[in-house]
């Protein structure tokens, strides 16, 4: 895994993985509070097939605020940056929770820079009588509410310690959060000593995109428009138990746009990490389908 910065109004990091010499290039875009590291377990299952790369958006992993603005919209026009002026030819996205809100979005704005795209328990509308997760909604409420959650969220980056909070929310996005390897949880450690060590304001980069994912799922037309222009191929891969994205809003999703490949997975929120061989399984046939 190589490590490198690009400039794209700001210093953006990202990573490539490697691949097969002249195959296609498959960009990984992480979710909220994510980094590069969310893909350290599937890349490897695609480089014998693809050529793989990640970036850190906006406010998450290694590119701090500098880059720009950490929201939604924002983090979609810098992955279509990303996409034309480092990448510099169609790319497969595969983006997972915020990533693939953020994937779907440039798709729609920037079609020719995007050749497929697969997401992966992806932030989408809230379906009719689906019940969000009680702890779920629970904390993204509390993202809400102006002046206690930047101060919640700053008290808890200072008071509890970073292999607690990454086992927390392990234990909230995965079924088994012990399928995940030591060795991924202490890199993640690791980054998150250095992110809170480099911007100790980092509750405002999170703050900021947590809210506008919400605004957009709060309405949501513009959001079902962008998908349902979508032209390139689809696969949708989601968790049956997902608690942070209920399966019967995927399902609603998929009835919705009946010509994308969906597919459901024995997993929770974050496939790639718990099951990576058999998210692998329905992504790779797919990609290899891609004209």
């Amino acid at each position: 895994m190589q490590s490198a910065y690009a400039d794209l109004g700001g210093p953006v990091h990202h990573v490539d993985f490697g691949g097969r010499p002249g195959a296609p290039p498959v960009v990984l875009v992480h979710g909220l509070g994510g980094s590069h590291l969310n893909w350290t377990r599937l890349a490897p299952l695609l480089t014998p097939y693809a050529r793989v790369m990640a970036l850190d958006l906006a406010g998450f992993g290694r590119t701090g605020a500098a880059a720009g603005p950490t929201t939604v919209t924002a983090n979609a026009e810098l992955l279509r940056r990303y996409l034309t002026e480092v990448v510099g030819e169609p790319a497969v996205l595969v983006g997972n929770s915020m990533g693939g809100m953020i994937s779907t979005l440039t798709a729609a704005a920037a079609p020719d820079a995007v050749r497929g795209l697969a997401l992966v328990d992806p932030s989408v509308p809230l379906a009719p009588k689906v019940k969000i997760d009680p702890e779920i909604r629970r904390l993204f409420l509390v993202n809400l509410v102006p002046g206690v959650a930047g101060w919640a969220m700053r008290r808890r980056l200072a008071t509890v310690p970073a292999r607690r909070r990454i086992a927390e929310t392990l234990a909230l996005t995965c079924v088994d959060s012990s399928r995940v390897p030591e060795q991924i949880i202490a890199d993640a450690v690791a980054l998150d000593e250095e992110m809170t060590a480099a911007n100790p304001r980092r509750d405002a980069a999170y703050l900021g995109a947590s809210r506008s994912l919400l605004r957009l799922l709060a309405r949501p037309d513009g959001y079902w428009r962008a998908m349902e222009s979508l032209r390139m191929p689809v696969l949708l891969a989601h968790g049956v138990h997902d608690r942070h994205v209920p399966i019967g809003s995927a399902r609603a999703v998929a009835a919705r746009l009946p010509h994308w490949t969906y597919v459901e997975l024995d997993s929770g929120h974050v496939p790639q990490l718990e099951h990576p061989h058999e998210l692998s399984e329905h992504l790779l046939p797919w990609l290899r389908a891609l004209k």
